[in-house]
């Protein structure tokens, strides 16, 4: 509830903009001038901002302006809403364009990479008054946007705790070994995770399932795992391997054209948790649509493996 003296009648999008943008910039000028506003408007708006708030959110100073903790929070919130409303304006702009629904598709990045954009398109082709929103995030945050509703569907990696959601199998994948081409590790043979953990390691960000698994792992070995570099992306964890900085995991099918591409070597693991469910989800209380949805990506993956 908000607190007595915040007057949320003065909460208008134009200086809530302004406000992200002075944030962003760091000038006042700058931000009126994005905003179509005089400079006496904009501080005008700024003042009755932070006056609504009860907060300082920024330190004026001959240079311009410096964000405050308050400033900071108001910019993260603030940004949320601006895009909300762009969003509403979109949807609404679709409805008059024949799309009467989005769709909001949060997935981790193996799903993306190895299954989703055919899928997507073949059943925007179906149905075409369908737009869907993908936004790729770690598995844990897909199953924690399915709880909080910012998400209508979620594509991830089997592991995180799922009850009270509506969850069915999606595709399997193989995690690999990838190395530089003449690593003392380059073989045939399926190699022991436990076997590689002397090595120097480049892996994804906190919260994915592919770095959780690796850790538990090696936890599980008694060892831990000497993480060199944390990178966003599949093909960021393959520039780091080339350029010799660590050796790494990745699902096969989305390593293959990367060890193809930047001339390393793949081995596969002996390692039963190798072998990786992903997992298509929804809320109980999902609505039909989203159910066909998710059951057009389920159906198809039954027996499916990556190649």
């Amino acid at each position: 509830m908000p607190q007595p003296g915040y007057n949320l009648a003065r909460f208008d999008f134009v200086s809530i903009r302004l406000a992200v943008l002075c944030a962003q910039t760091g000038s006042l000028t700058t931000a009126a001038r994005e905003c179509n506003l005089v400079l006496p408007a904009a501080s005008r708006r700024l003042k009755e901002l932070e006056a609504a708030t009860g907060c300082q959110l920024f330190v004026r100073h001959s240079r311009g302006l410096d964000i405050t903790s308050a400033g900071r929070v108001f910019m993260r919130r603030g940004l949320a809403l601006l895009q909300e409303m762009d969003g509403l304006v979109s949807e609404l702009a679709d409805l008059r364009h024949g799309i009467a629904r989005h769709v909001r598709l949060f997935a981790g990045t193996a799903a993306i990479n190895q299954f989703l954009p055919p899928l997507m398109a073949e059943y925007t082709h179906l149905h075409p008054e369908v737009h869907i929103d993908l936004e790729e995030q770690v598995s844990e945050h897909v199953v924690q946007a399915l709880r909080e509703g910012r998400a209508d569907m979620g594509v991830f990696v089997e592991g995180p705790d799922t009850e009270g959601l509506d969850v069915k199998d999606f595709r399997q994948d193989e995690l690999v070994l990838i190395l530089p081409r003449h690593h003392p590790l380059v073989g045939k043979s399926p190699l022991a995770f436990a076997d590689a953990l002397d090595e120097s390691w480049v892996s994804l960000n906190p919260g994915a399932a592919l770095l959780q698994q690796q850790q538990s792992a090696a936890m599980a070995a008694g060892r831990t795992l000497k993480l060199r570099m944390q990178v966003r992306s599949f093909d960021a964890v393959g520039h780091m391997v080339a350029s010799g900085l660590g050796i790494a995991l990745l699902p096969k099918a989305a390593a293959l054209p990367i060890v193809r591409a930047m001339q390393l070597s793949w081995r596969p693991l002996k390692d039963e948790w190798a072998q990786r469910r992903l997992k298509v989800g929804i809320r109980k209380e999902a609505d039909s649509l989203v159910v066909n949805f998710r059951d057009f990506l389920h159906l198809p993956s039954q027996n499916a493996k990556a190649t």
